[in-house]
């Protein structure tokens, strides 16, 4: 941490960071960003505040960083899916409960209330929601939360370079299975209903 507390922040920067509370204040922010369709960037949250775009990745860490300057650790959780791409969330703590923000392009991958009283909760949260374009349920395992605190020395909340560098390092923590084999021989397709609804505001 910084002296200033603003970890290379500007006080206009982190004023608006602060200003995104509560999370679904952020959550909205998030959501009112353009969709970067190819990922072609990895943003710090300067970049975020400078370029109005976003994919998972960035946004789950824009997330973090402005959780952080609210009071929360910065964490990020690893959503990880077969047949289908990874997702990662920002979460946080309230009352003992988890929470979520993020950007997906998809609708049920973002925003989750601070009431899940495990991690694993949260995750299973997003079963139903997580599914690929042959309607195909993919959630598989999540990881446990991973603090951006340990990026401090490259500067990640500030970097004008891309924070693969993350993606890289969540490929390599411990991830847990949500389902049975079983469980997941059963899982049903996603009905015409949900699917529709899933890519509502897709881009």
């Amino acid at each position: 941490m910084t002296r200033d507390g603003l970890f290379g922040l500007t006080w206009r920067e982190a004023a608006r960071l602060r200003g995104l509370t509560p999370p679904a204040r952020l959550q909205r922010f998030l959501d009112g960003l353009d969709y970067d369709v190819p990922g072609r960037a990895a943003r710090s949250p300067r970049r975020v505040l400078r370029e109005g775009r976003v994919q998972c990745l960035d946004g789950a860490i824009f997330g973090a960083a402005a959780l952080r300057l609210q009071g929360h650790p910065p964490l990020v959780l690893d959503l990880e899916a077969d047949r289908d791409s990874d997702h990662v969330i920002a979460v946080y703590r309230r009352n003992g409960c988890w929470g979520a923000v993020g950007r997906s392009n998809f609708a049920g991958l973002r925003f989750r209330e601070p009431v899940f009283r495990t991690v694993r909760d949260l995750a299973l949260s997003y079963v139903e929601s997580y599914f690929n374009l042959r309607r195909e349920k993919t959630l598989r395992r999540y990881s446990r939360p991973v603090s951006l605190a340990r990026f401090d020395p490259q500067r990640w909340m500030v970097s004008e370079d891309d924070l693969w560098y993350v993606a890289e390092h969540l490929v390599t923590v411990r991830h847990y299975r949500l389902l049975t084999r079983r469980q997941e021989g059963d899982l049903a397709t996603v009905d015409r209903r949900t699917f529709e609804a899933g890519l509502v505001g897709r881009a």
